[in-house]
């Protein structure tokens, strides 16, 4: 709200339905417990999701992709998304290549799955088990949360974080290093989009669609 834009949010899942992309400037794909892979998924619904990049990309609309909106993008231009050798959850400073407008962070992680990019990406931030950002086109992808707080923190593990927790890690001490990084954390999500409205911005919406297979 505070850069002029109007929010509409909507939960993605076999129940909704595809929204529509007129007078949409920009498209944000968020996180997801499911795989990009999974062809149950897909077919109850991430095949819609899908075909929304598509016709984003087609009408000009960037699509900022976080985390599954990241691996959505990967996938849909030709990359393939697979599970990692080990996940990456916690937070953790990135490495941004020599000309990224993304900064080193740290970020929040909480990922299972990795991105290996298509040709007409460009990376723009790595770690040492994966992806961490991307361009494609208009469109930008980050491994990361940018989003999280310490409330959203909580409701993830309390919704569901088995899965971390038989894996060794803390959810109360995950939780208590979100509250105390939430102010810094805050200003670098702040400047993230503003990296990726300008980045929107650099492409006039006369240019045509980016390549996908």
């Amino acid at each position: 709200m505070s850069r002029g834009f109007e929010l509409s949010v909507l939960l993605f899942n076999e129940s909704s339905p595809t929204p529509s992309l007129d007078d949409i400037d920009l498209v944000v794909i968020l996180g997801s417990s499911s795989a990009v892979y999974d062809l149950d998924i897909e077919r109850a619904w991430f095949s819609r999701e899908l075909a929304l990049i598509e016709e984003a990309d087609r009408r000009g609309i960037t699509v900022f992709g976080i985390c599954f909106g990241a691996q959505a993008l990967c996938r849909h231009f030709g990359g393939v998304v697979e599970p990692g050798e080990e996940p990456e959850i916690g937070w953790q400073v990135v490495e941004p290549t020599p000309d990224s407008p993304v900064g080193a962070g740290p970020w929040f992680e909480y990922h299972f799955d990795v991105c290996r990019l298509p040709a007409v990406a460009t990376l723009w931030a790595t770690s040492s088990r994966c992806v961490q950002a991307f361009a494609i086109g208009r469109h930008v992808g980050v491994q990361f949360h940018p989003e999280i707080d310490a409330a959203q923190l909580r409701d993830w593990f309390e919704a569901g974080g088995d899965d971390a927790r038989s894996l060794g890690y803390n959810p109360t001490a995950l939780v208590g290093q979100t509250a105390d990084e939430e102010p810094r954390a805050r200003d670098r999500a702040r400047e993230l989009i503003d990296v990726v409205v300008a980045h929107a911005r650099s492409y006039d919406r006369a240019v045509g669609p980016t390549t996908s297979v």
